[in-house]
Protein backbone atom coordinates (compact mmCIF):
# COMPACT_ATOMS: atom_id res chain seq x y z
CA UNK A 1 0.00 0.00 0.00
CA UNK A 2 2.56 2.33 0.87
CA UNK A 3 4.70 1.95 -2.29
CA UNK A 4 1.94 2.34 -4.74
CA UNK A 5 1.10 5.48 -2.77
CA UNK A 6 4.32 6.36 -3.13
CA UNK A 7 4.11 5.53 -7.24
CA UNK A 8 1.15 7.37 -7.32
CA UNK A 9 2.42 10.47 -5.93
CA UNK A 10 5.21 10.16 -7.96
CA UNK A 11 2.94 10.06 -10.73
CA UNK A 12 1.05 13.14 -10.25
CA UNK A 13 4.15 15.25 -9.53
CA UNK A 14 5.73 13.85 -13.13
CA UNK A 15 2.56 14.63 -14.63
CA UNK A 16 1.71 18.22 -13.25
CA UNK A 17 5.19 19.36 -14.36
CA UNK A 18 4.98 17.70 -17.53
CA UNK A 19 1.48 19.47 -17.90
CA UNK A 20 2.89 23.05 -17.09
CA UNK A 21 6.13 22.52 -19.31
CA UNK A 22 4.27 21.62 -22.25
CA UNK A 23 1.92 24.10 -21.81
CA UNK A 24 4.59 26.98 -21.82
CA UNK A 25 6.45 25.47 -24.83
CA UNK A 26 3.07 25.18 -27.27
CA UNK A 27 2.16 28.60 -25.74
CA UNK A 28 5.60 30.02 -27.44
CA UNK A 29 4.15 29.01 -30.91
CA UNK A 30 0.84 31.14 -30.36
CA UNK A 31 2.18 34.04 -29.51
CA UNK A 32 2.00 37.06 -32.00
CA UNK A 33 4.71 39.78 -32.46
CA UNK A 34 3.86 42.71 -30.83
CA UNK A 35 4.53 46.47 -32.05
CA UNK A 36 7.64 47.71 -31.15
CA UNK A 37 6.74 51.70 -32.24
CA UNK A 38 5.53 52.50 -28.56
CA UNK A 39 8.37 51.45 -26.88
CA UNK A 40 10.83 53.34 -29.65
CA UNK A 41 9.40 56.37 -29.08
CA UNK A 42 9.59 56.48 -25.50
CA UNK A 43 13.11 56.04 -25.88
CA UNK A 44 13.79 58.47 -28.41
CA UNK A 45 12.05 61.47 -26.07
CA UNK A 46 14.09 60.11 -23.44
CA UNK A 47 17.42 61.28 -25.28
CA UNK A 48 15.52 64.40 -26.31
CA UNK A 49 14.69 65.31 -22.80
CA UNK A 50 19.05 63.93 -21.28
CA UNK A 51 20.16 66.48 -24.18
CA UNK A 52 18.36 69.56 -22.89
CA UNK A 53 19.03 68.69 -19.34
CA UNK A 54 22.88 68.23 -20.78
CA UNK A 55 22.70 71.44 -22.57
CA UNK A 56 21.41 73.34 -19.11
CA UNK A 57 24.22 71.98 -16.90
CA UNK A 58 26.92 73.24 -19.67
CA UNK A 59 28.20 70.01 -19.92
CA UNK A 60 27.20 69.74 -23.92
CA UNK A 61 27.55 72.48 -26.85
CA UNK A 62 25.11 74.14 -28.14
CA UNK A 63 26.55 73.59 -31.65
CA UNK A 64 26.38 69.90 -30.55
CA UNK A 65 22.83 69.81 -29.00
CA UNK A 66 21.53 70.92 -31.72
CA UNK A 67 23.10 68.41 -34.17
CA UNK A 68 21.76 65.66 -31.60
CA UNK A 69 18.39 66.95 -31.20
CA UNK A 70 17.85 67.25 -34.92
CA UNK A 71 19.20 63.08 -35.16
CA UNK A 72 16.64 62.32 -32.94
CA UNK A 73 13.74 63.89 -34.14
CA UNK A 74 14.84 62.79 -37.77
CA UNK A 75 14.31 59.29 -36.29
CA UNK A 76 11.17 60.16 -34.45
CA UNK A 77 10.00 61.34 -38.35
CA UNK A 78 11.19 57.89 -39.69
CA UNK A 79 9.09 56.05 -37.07
CA UNK A 80 6.03 58.29 -37.32
CA UNK A 81 6.42 57.29 -41.04
CA UNK A 82 6.86 53.71 -40.37
CA UNK A 83 3.80 53.10 -37.57
CA UNK A 84 3.47 49.25 -37.15
CA UNK A 85 6.06 48.18 -39.05
CA UNK A 86 8.78 47.66 -36.14
CA UNK A 87 7.52 44.45 -34.87
CA UNK A 88 9.29 42.20 -31.55
CA UNK A 89 9.30 39.14 -30.27
CA UNK A 90 6.94 36.56 -32.36
CA UNK A 91 6.12 32.30 -32.24
CA UNK A 92 9.47 30.55 -31.49
CA UNK A 93 10.98 28.53 -34.12
CA UNK A 94 8.55 25.08 -34.41
CA UNK A 95 12.21 22.68 -34.56
CA UNK A 96 13.22 24.80 -31.35
CA UNK A 97 9.39 23.61 -29.93
CA UNK A 98 9.55 19.79 -30.57
CA UNK A 99 12.78 19.81 -29.22
CA UNK A 100 11.26 21.58 -26.14
CA UNK A 101 9.11 19.23 -25.75
CA UNK A 102 11.17 15.87 -26.35
CA UNK A 103 13.43 17.46 -23.05
CA UNK A 104 10.49 17.70 -21.04
CA UNK A 105 9.69 14.05 -22.10
CA UNK A 106 12.93 12.90 -21.24
CA UNK A 107 13.29 13.98 -18.02
CA UNK A 108 9.58 13.26 -16.88
CA UNK A 109 10.29 9.62 -18.30
CA UNK A 110 13.93 9.53 -17.26
CA UNK A 111 13.61 11.05 -13.26
CA UNK A 112 10.14 8.33 -13.10
CA UNK A 113 12.87 5.46 -14.33
CA UNK A 114 15.50 6.45 -11.89
CA UNK A 115 12.77 6.89 -9.22
CA UNK A 116 11.89 3.36 -9.51
CA UNK A 117 15.24 1.59 -10.03
CA UNK A 118 17.40 3.03 -7.31
CA UNK A 119 14.90 4.96 -5.54
CA UNK A 120 13.04 3.67 -2.61
CA UNK A 121 9.18 4.53 -3.32
CA UNK A 122 7.03 3.35 0.24
CA UNK A 123 10.33 4.60 2.48
CA UNK A 124 8.68 6.16 4.93
CA UNK A 125 10.40 9.77 6.10
CA UNK A 126 13.02 8.80 9.26
CA UNK A 127 13.41 11.44 11.48
CA UNK A 128 17.53 11.65 13.04
CA UNK A 129 15.79 10.23 16.55
CA UNK A 130 13.96 8.25 15.19
CA UNK A 131 17.03 6.39 13.36
CA UNK A 132 18.84 6.40 16.39
CA UNK A 133 16.04 4.87 17.88
CA UNK A 134 15.68 1.78 15.53
CA UNK A 135 19.50 1.09 15.74
CA UNK A 136 19.17 1.21 19.81
CA UNK A 137 16.70 -1.66 19.26
CA UNK A 138 18.71 -3.28 16.34
CA UNK A 139 21.39 -3.52 19.17
CA UNK A 140 19.38 -5.15 21.52
CA UNK A 141 17.66 -7.19 19.79
CA UNK A 142 20.62 -8.70 17.60
CA UNK A 143 21.96 -12.22 17.60
CA UNK A 144 23.69 -13.97 20.76
CA UNK A 145 27.09 -15.26 20.75
CA UNK A 146 25.74 -18.85 20.71
CA UNK A 147 23.98 -18.14 17.66
CA UNK A 148 26.11 -16.48 15.81
CA UNK A 149 28.82 -19.08 16.33
CA UNK A 150 26.53 -21.64 15.12
CA UNK A 151 25.89 -19.97 12.12
CA UNK A 152 29.73 -19.18 11.24
CA UNK A 153 30.28 -23.11 12.26
CA UNK A 154 27.72 -24.17 9.87
CA UNK A 155 28.97 -21.67 6.89
CA UNK A 156 32.85 -22.74 7.24
CA UNK A 157 32.33 -26.72 8.17
CA UNK A 158 35.93 -27.39 7.14
CA UNK A 159 38.84 -26.88 9.22
CA UNK A 160 42.17 -24.74 7.22
CA UNK A 161 44.68 -27.23 7.02
CA UNK A 162 47.94 -26.08 7.66
CA UNK A 163 51.54 -27.90 7.66
CA UNK A 164 51.46 -29.69 10.91
CA UNK A 165 47.88 -29.83 11.81
CA UNK A 166 48.10 -33.48 12.75
CA UNK A 167 51.05 -33.03 14.89
CA UNK A 168 49.30 -30.18 16.68
CA UNK A 169 45.92 -31.49 17.13
CA UNK A 170 47.21 -34.61 18.68
CA UNK A 171 49.19 -32.78 20.86
CA UNK A 172 45.92 -30.56 21.77
CA UNK A 173 44.49 -33.21 22.09
CA UNK A 174 46.80 -34.44 25.40
CA UNK A 175 46.56 -31.26 26.36
CA UNK A 176 43.08 -31.12 26.94
CA UNK A 177 43.20 -34.42 28.64
CA UNK A 178 45.88 -32.64 31.03
CA UNK A 179 43.56 -29.79 31.54
CA UNK A 180 40.87 -31.98 32.63
CA UNK A 181 43.26 -33.02 35.58
CA UNK A 182 45.26 -29.67 35.94
CA UNK A 183 42.14 -27.48 36.29
CA UNK A 184 43.83 -24.80 37.83
CA UNK A 185 46.67 -24.51 35.70
CA UNK A 186 46.49 -21.15 34.33
CA UNK A 187 49.40 -21.41 32.06
CA UNK A 188 48.17 -24.78 30.31
CA UNK A 189 44.69 -23.11 29.60
CA UNK A 190 46.30 -19.91 27.62
CA UNK A 191 48.62 -22.35 25.61
CA UNK A 192 45.22 -24.41 25.04
CA UNK A 193 43.10 -21.61 24.24
CA UNK A 194 46.44 -20.06 21.93
CA UNK A 195 46.29 -24.06 19.81
CA UNK A 196 42.44 -24.19 19.81
CA UNK A 197 42.32 -20.97 17.71
CA UNK A 198 45.35 -21.86 15.51
CA UNK A 199 43.33 -25.03 15.03
CA UNK A 200 40.24 -22.93 14.25
CA UNK A 201 38.06 -24.38 16.97
CA UNK A 202 37.50 -20.86 18.23
CA UNK A 203 34.34 -22.00 20.76
CA UNK A 204 37.08 -24.09 22.54
CA UNK A 205 39.63 -21.52 22.45
CA UNK A 206 36.86 -19.03 23.80
CA UNK A 207 36.40 -21.85 26.82
CA UNK A 208 39.82 -21.88 27.07
CA UNK A 209 40.55 -18.22 27.99
CA UNK A 210 37.65 -17.64 29.62
CA UNK A 211 39.23 -19.98 32.31
CA UNK A 212 42.34 -17.88 32.50
CA UNK A 213 40.60 -15.05 33.10
CA UNK A 214 38.53 -17.23 36.34
CA UNK A 215 41.92 -18.33 37.71
CA UNK A 216 43.46 -15.02 37.62
CA UNK A 217 40.74 -12.75 38.85
CA UNK A 218 41.48 -9.67 40.15
CA UNK A 219 45.15 -10.33 38.80
CA UNK A 220 44.01 -10.62 35.02
CA UNK A 221 45.21 -8.30 32.66
CA UNK A 222 43.49 -5.91 30.45
CA UNK A 223 45.27 -8.43 27.51
CA UNK A 224 44.03 -10.86 28.91
CA UNK A 225 40.06 -9.38 27.96
CA UNK A 226 41.33 -7.97 25.05
CA UNK A 227 42.96 -11.88 23.88
CA UNK A 228 38.71 -12.91 24.80
CA UNK A 229 37.26 -10.14 22.56
CA UNK A 230 39.60 -11.11 19.86
CA UNK A 231 38.27 -14.87 20.47
CA UNK A 232 34.92 -14.23 20.87
CA UNK A 233 34.51 -11.82 17.19
CA UNK A 234 36.45 -14.53 15.38
CA UNK A 235 33.93 -17.21 16.48
CA UNK A 236 31.20 -15.44 14.81
CA UNK A 237 32.88 -14.46 11.68
CA UNK A 238 33.25 -10.56 12.46
CA UNK A 239 30.13 -9.76 14.62
CA UNK A 240 30.39 -8.29 18.24
CA UNK A 241 27.97 -9.98 20.11
CA UNK A 242 26.09 -8.72 22.89
CA UNK A 243 28.15 -10.95 25.48
CA UNK A 244 31.08 -9.37 23.61
CA UNK A 245 30.14 -6.48 24.18
CA UNK A 246 30.09 -6.70 27.89
CA UNK A 247 33.76 -8.12 27.66
CA UNK A 248 34.72 -4.51 25.77
CA UNK A 249 32.99 -2.46 28.92
CA UNK A 250 35.39 -4.52 31.12
CA UNK A 251 38.29 -3.63 29.23
CA UNK A 252 37.57 -0.18 28.45
CA UNK A 253 36.58 0.62 32.54
CA UNK A 254 40.62 -0.66 32.95
CA UNK A 255 41.53 0.83 30.40
CA UNK A 256 39.91 3.72 28.09
CA UNK A 257 41.96 3.66 25.13
CA UNK A 258 42.13 0.22 24.72
CA UNK A 259 42.89 -0.08 20.91
CA UNK A 260 41.57 -3.57 20.61
CA UNK A 261 38.27 -2.29 22.64
CA UNK A 262 38.02 0.39 20.44
CA UNK A 263 38.28 -0.98 17.40
CA UNK A 264 35.56 -3.87 18.07
CA UNK A 265 33.47 -1.21 19.59
CA UNK A 266 33.17 0.78 16.83
CA UNK A 267 32.67 -2.36 14.32
CA UNK A 268 29.60 -3.12 16.68
CA UNK A 269 27.89 0.77 15.98
CA UNK A 270 28.78 0.18 12.39
CA UNK A 271 26.90 -3.24 12.43
CA UNK A 272 23.70 -1.96 14.41
CA UNK A 273 23.04 1.32 11.83
CA UNK A 274 25.12 3.91 14.07
CA UNK A 275 28.20 4.79 11.57
CA UNK A 276 28.31 7.93 12.88
CA UNK A 277 29.66 6.72 16.21
CA UNK A 278 31.96 4.31 14.53
CA UNK A 279 33.54 7.58 13.04
CA UNK A 280 33.72 9.16 16.28
CA UNK A 281 35.34 6.33 17.55
CA UNK A 282 37.54 4.90 15.02
CA UNK A 283 38.84 8.47 14.33
CA UNK A 284 39.87 8.65 18.18
CA UNK A 285 41.61 5.31 17.66
CA UNK A 286 43.35 6.40 14.32
CA UNK A 287 45.15 8.96 16.45
CA UNK A 288 46.27 6.83 18.98
CA UNK A 289 47.15 3.83 17.19
CA UNK A 290 50.82 2.70 16.38
CA UNK A 291 51.95 2.30 12.56
CA UNK A 292 51.72 -1.68 12.69
CA UNK A 293 48.32 -1.49 14.33
CA UNK A 294 46.49 -4.70 12.76
CA UNK A 295 42.90 -2.22 11.88
CA UNK A 296 45.10 0.43 10.82
CA UNK A 297 44.51 -0.02 7.25
CA UNK A 298 40.94 -0.61 7.74
CA UNK A 299 40.11 2.57 9.33
CA UNK A 300 41.77 4.52 7.55
CA UNK A 301 39.81 2.92 4.51
CA UNK A 302 36.31 3.63 5.72
CA UNK A 303 37.06 6.75 7.96
CA UNK A 304 36.44 9.20 4.65
CA UNK A 305 33.17 7.86 3.85
CA UNK A 306 32.08 7.31 7.24
CA UNK A 307 32.64 11.01 8.04
CA UNK A 308 30.91 11.47 4.66
CA UNK A 309 27.58 9.54 6.00
CA UNK A 310 28.10 11.58 9.47
CA UNK A 311 28.00 14.74 8.12
CA UNK A 312 31.36 15.93 7.87
CA UNK A 313 32.46 15.94 4.67
CA UNK A 314 35.49 18.43 5.31
CA UNK A 315 37.41 15.69 7.16
CA UNK A 316 40.17 15.17 6.13
CA UNK A 317 41.79 11.88 6.56
CA UNK A 318 44.59 12.46 8.56
CA UNK A 319 48.55 10.87 7.73
CA UNK A 320 49.82 7.85 8.58
CA UNK A 321 51.56 7.69 12.47
CA UNK A 322 55.18 8.34 12.35
CA UNK A 323 56.91 4.94 12.66
CA UNK A 324 58.44 4.11 16.39
CA UNK A 325 62.02 4.18 15.78
CA UNK A 326 64.70 2.53 17.81
CA UNK A 327 66.19 4.68 20.68
CA UNK A 328 68.31 7.82 19.84
CA UNK A 329 71.82 8.40 20.92
CA UNK A 330 70.59 10.92 23.22
CA UNK A 331 67.92 8.24 24.82
CA UNK A 332 70.85 5.71 25.25
CA UNK A 333 72.93 8.21 27.22
CA UNK A 334 69.77 8.54 29.54
CA UNK A 335 69.28 5.21 29.93
CA UNK A 336 73.18 5.14 31.06
CA UNK A 337 72.23 7.76 33.19
CA UNK A 338 69.32 6.58 35.25
CA UNK A 339 69.95 4.64 38.95
CA UNK A 340 69.42 0.87 38.92
CA UNK A 341 66.02 1.53 40.48
CA UNK A 342 64.66 3.36 37.17
CA UNK A 343 66.72 0.89 35.13
CA UNK A 344 65.05 -1.82 36.26
CA UNK A 345 61.75 -0.48 36.16
CA UNK A 346 62.74 0.27 32.05
CA UNK A 347 63.54 -3.13 31.95
CA UNK A 348 60.40 -4.68 33.57
CA UNK A 349 58.27 -2.86 31.15
CA UNK A 350 59.59 -3.87 28.09
CA UNK A 351 59.56 -7.23 29.32
CA UNK A 352 56.39 -7.14 30.37
CA UNK A 353 54.82 -5.68 26.88
CA UNK A 354 56.76 -8.50 25.29
CA UNK A 355 55.41 -10.90 27.39
CA UNK A 356 51.64 -9.73 26.72
CA UNK A 357 52.38 -9.50 23.22
CA UNK A 358 53.43 -12.83 22.90
CA UNK A 359 50.31 -13.98 25.15
CA UNK A 360 47.38 -12.56 22.56
CA UNK A 361 49.14 -12.62 19.68
CA UNK A 362 51.86 -15.21 19.40
CA UNK A 363 55.41 -14.02 17.66
CA UNK A 364 58.07 -15.87 16.29
CA UNK A 365 60.86 -18.40 18.22
CA UNK A 366 63.15 -15.02 18.49
CA UNK A 367 60.73 -13.20 20.68
CA UNK A 368 60.21 -16.59 22.48
CA UNK A 369 63.74 -16.76 23.63
CA UNK A 370 64.66 -13.02 24.04
CA UNK A 371 61.59 -13.40 26.50
CA UNK A 372 62.98 -16.30 27.93
CA UNK A 373 66.71 -14.75 28.58
CA UNK A 374 65.27 -11.73 29.74
CA UNK A 375 63.59 -13.34 32.60
CA UNK A 376 66.46 -14.85 33.50
CA UNK A 377 68.42 -12.21 33.56
CA UNK A 378 65.71 -10.54 35.62
CA UNK A 379 66.12 -13.21 38.13
CA UNK A 380 62.31 -14.85 37.71
CA UNK A 381 63.48 -18.42 37.00
CA UNK A 382 59.97 -19.53 37.85
CA UNK A 383 58.55 -17.73 35.20
CA UNK A 384 61.37 -18.10 32.56
CA UNK A 385 61.14 -21.70 33.10
CA UNK A 386 57.22 -21.95 31.99
CA UNK A 387 57.77 -19.50 29.50
CA UNK A 388 60.45 -22.31 28.32
CA UNK A 389 57.48 -24.89 28.45
CA UNK A 390 55.29 -23.17 26.84
CA UNK A 391 57.14 -22.36 23.65
CA UNK A 392 58.36 -25.49 23.67
CA UNK A 393 54.64 -26.88 23.06
CA UNK A 394 54.21 -24.33 20.13
CA UNK A 395 57.39 -24.82 18.56
CA UNK A 396 57.68 -28.73 19.22
CA UNK A 397 56.91 -29.54 15.69
CA UNK A 398 59.16 -26.74 14.13
CA UNK A 399 63.03 -28.41 14.58
CA UNK A 400 64.44 -25.15 13.82
CA UNK A 401 62.62 -22.87 16.16
CA UNK A 402 62.89 -25.57 19.11
CA UNK A 403 66.26 -25.36 18.59
CA UNK A 404 66.58 -21.70 18.89
CA UNK A 405 64.53 -22.25 22.19
CA UNK A 406 66.38 -24.82 23.66
CA UNK A 407 69.71 -22.78 23.06
CA UNK A 408 68.15 -19.87 24.87
CA UNK A 409 67.34 -21.82 27.70
CA UNK A 410 70.45 -23.44 28.39
CA UNK A 411 72.45 -19.76 28.32
CA UNK A 412 69.72 -19.24 30.51
CA UNK A 413 71.01 -21.67 33.09
CA UNK A 414 67.33 -23.30 33.11
CA UNK A 415 66.48 -27.24 32.69
CA UNK A 416 64.81 -28.74 29.15
CA UNK A 417 63.33 -31.50 30.93
CA UNK A 418 61.21 -33.24 28.27
CA UNK A 419 59.37 -31.19 25.67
Amino acid sequence: MGSFAAYAGFALIALGVALVLGRAVLRAGAIAAADGTDRAMKVYRDQLAEVERDLARGTLGEAEAERLKVEISRRILDLDRGEGARRVGGPSPSAMRWTALGVVLVAVVGGGWLYITIGAPGYRDMPLLERHAEAAETRRNRARQAELEAQFAAAFPEPEPFEGRDELEDMVAELRELMQERSEDVMGHRLLAQNEARLGNYRDAVTAQERVIALLGEAAEVSEYAYLLDLMVVATGGFVSPEAEAVIEQILRRDAANGVALYYTGRMYAQTGRPDMTFRIWRRLHDVSTPDAPWLAEIRSALPELARISGEPRYTLPPLPAAETGPSAADIEAAEAMDLEDRAEMIEGMVGNLSARLANEGGPAEDWAQLIRALSVLGREEQAQAILGEARQIFAAQAEDLALINESAVQAGLSLGEP
